[in-house]
């Protein structure tokens, strides 16, 4: 026997016969057409996008047009008759009404002498605002009126979005908009395209790696500033991004995102392809209160050298990732900075100013902010890829693995932890053939945050330099990247001033960077603004493919250091009581930043997290000649 669908009943005869259900209340369309049949409706536009196109449609009526918008033809035809039969047709009741325009019933008291509540009413099937909220004030709130907690008959303008794309939400709120292409940035392999529109007189804009995507994000920033939409937490939206306790704001993540990834695409404009390749992107950004932003140093790069390219005169880099060149080309900064204290002169436009008599420090309101197109390598980016809510928090928090110490692989991608034991390496040991352990990049981070990004060699000039903002361009995760750089040594004591633990502002960005398919390339390239073009170092053994050192290796750094060395008044010892003719003799006399630094391991340590690794010593047991100036 054959089954019977639902709706159906199978007679005596074996024939299937629909069941009567309700009768539905006719619509604005079928009134119409009852009252006036034979009116036709007339095509008149079509606008918007493509995927999400605005109808017009129109009717004459006793000698009178009206005209409906909709996302179809059907709705546009709808909206029309409705407009029509407001203007002649008088329903005995409001439910009547209601039922005509396919609207819910609302069952109220309309025993009230007081007409104004039914005007209104009837005015909102027009979507006409009446009052703030989009439904007549006096309706919910004024119970003169013979009417009480009265609901809006029609919740045009919802809180959350409905499911639906920004940009359709936008264009059934306002028809006819028009989205404007402002700019194309960024390399090949990474484009970012900005789109404007304007609502009620206001531009708005959107960026994303495709035109579609910033429209919508356009589509967005009118919908939240105009109709006070949220879009925290909608699937299919970018998160909002919070601020915090910090005056850093999101846009400036974003500006300072967008400067570090155009940076990058100019410099590498004039090179082949080869040298535009990258998986991860770092720069610093510098802001203060009278200038423009500006990029400091630009650097790309995911591995670290062999062991056997180890140098013993500071000749090659042991550490070639992103963040970590691109700290190191910000070195070259502050020694240009200094630099210009050599003659009273240029000393006015350096970004230090004198600390008294002791040495230097940065001048009011100049910030520092670090942008990394991706979770850096550690703890901070281990856990995120499977936890990529912004808001969602940490789903272990206690597990063990959770902000434990860990070092980079040798030649290769990703980290291992630490050994609870210490590891100690030996020069003799790497040479035959022992993997040269690197601390990763969210180790390296942390350590910034309570020594300074300034390093040891130029403490000797400079009070600690902090990070005012870190700034991830993907696998941004609040949770992680804090307990990384900052929280999983909260506990730290016995820092002296002018030490501290730095906790700079956290943000993703509104277009996050899809992931690069591809091998990372096996080179890294680093660059500090003043620089004529950017330089290329052969990930594998630190060293460029040309006979000179990397600038920003540890020989190239201390002979800067060496050119101030006596010339400068120093922050911690006064420069003739020592000599600081080898590398590693010149970064044990900054006495105080060595126990900040002893602090910091003791810190790691006492949380159960691992035991720091270090270098050989014998790796910065070198000297070099610097030539005299003229």
């Amino acid at each position: 026997m054959l089954g019977k669908r639902k709706g159906e009943k199978v007679g005596a005869h074996g024939k299937k016969r629909k069941l009567q259900g309700p009768v539905r209340p006719k619509n604005a369309l079928m009134q119409l057409n009852e009252i006036k049949p034979g009116l036709e409706f007339q095509f008149v536009s079509q606008t918007g996008p493509v995927h999400a196109p605005t109808f017009t449609m129109s009717v004459e009526v006793n000698n009178t047009k009206f005209e409906g918008a909709g996302q179809t033809k059907k709705m546009a035809k709808l909206l029309a008759a409705e407009k029509a039969l407001t203007s002649f047709v008088q329903f005995p009741n409001a439910s009547e009404a209601h039922m005509a325009m396919g609207r819910q019933i609302v069952t109220t008291d309309f025993t009230s002498d007081q007409a104004e509540p039914l005007v209104n009413l009837f005015n909102d099937f027009e979507g006409h605002k009446n009052g703030s909220n989009g439904t007549d004030e006096n309706m919910e709130q004024n119970p003169e009126n013979g009417v009480q907690n009265l609901p809006p008959a029609r919740k045009s303008i919802p809180s959350k979005p409905t499911g639906k794309n920004p940009v359709m939400i936008l264009n059934e709120l306002r028809p006819e908009l028009k989205y404007e292409f402002v700019s194309e940035s960024g390399e090949s392999s990474s484009k970012t395209f900005a789109m404007s529109v304007t609502v009620d007189n206001e531009v708005f804009c959107g960026s994303g790696r495709n035109k579609k995507l910033a429209k919508a994000r356009a589509a967005q920033a009118a919908l939240k500033k105009i109709f006070n939409m949220d879009f925290q937490g909608t699937p299919g939206t970018e998160p909002v991004i919070q601020d915090g306790d910090n005056p850093v704001s999101a846009q400036l993540a974003d500006t300072v995102a967008a400067m570090v990834i155009d940076k990058f695409g100019e410099l590498t404009d004039g090179f082949t392809s080869r040298y535009a390749r990258r998986k991860v992107l770092a720069g610093f950004v510098m802001t203060r209160v009278d200038n423009s932003p500006e990029v400091i140093s630009v650097a790309t790069g995911t591995k670290c050298i062999n062991g056997e390219y180890m140098s013993g005169q500071g000749l090659s880099l042991n550490d070639c990732h992103a963040e970590i060149i691109a700290r190191r080309s910000l070195l070259r900064y502050f020694y240009a900075q200094l630099q210009l204290h050599l003659d009273n002169k240029t000393a006015e436009s350096s970004i230090f100013e004198q600390n008294g008599d002791r040495g230097f420090q940065l001048k009011e309101n100049i910030k520092f902010h670090l942008y990394i197109n991706t979770a850096p390598c550690g703890d901070a980016r281990i856990f995120s890829p499977h936890e990529t809510e912004m808001k969602a928090g940490d789903r272990h928090p206690n597990r063990k693995a959770r902000g434990q110490l860990r070092t980079k692989i040798e030649s290769g991608e990703g980290t291992i932890p630490v050994s609870n034991d210490g590891t100690t390496q030996t020069w003799d040991g790497v040479l035959q053939g022992e993997r040269l352990l690197t601390m990763s990049c969210s180790d390296k981070i942390a350590r910034w945050n309570v020594l300074g990004i300034q390093g040891s060699l130029v403490s000797h000039f400079v009070k600690p330099i902090y990070l005012d903002s870190i700034i991830l361009g993907s696998l941004y995760h609040s949770d992680h990247l804090s307990r990384a750089v900052y929280s999983r040594i909260g506990t730290i004591t016995n820092l002296d001033m002018p030490f501290r633990l730095n906790r700079p502002f956290l943000s993703g960005i509104s277009n996050p960077e899809s992931r690069l398919p591809g091998k990372a390339p096996s080179f890294s390239i680093s660059w500090c603004v003043g620089d004529p073009e950017l330089e290329v170092v052969n990930a594998t053994t630190g060293k460029t493919e040309s006979v000179e050192p990397p600038k920003v290796c540890k020989a190239s750094l201390f002979k800067q250091f060496l050119k101030l060395y006596g010339k400068l008044p120093s922050y911690y010892v006064q420069s003739g009581d020592a000599q600081a003719k080898c590398y590693s003799d010149a970064k044990k006399m900054v006495t105080d930043y060595q126990t900040a630094k002893m602090n910091m391991i003791k810190a790691f340590q006492q949380a159960g997290l691992g035991v720091w690794v270090q270098k050989p010593d014998e790796q910065d047991q070198f000297e070099v000649e610097v030539e005299e100036q003229v």
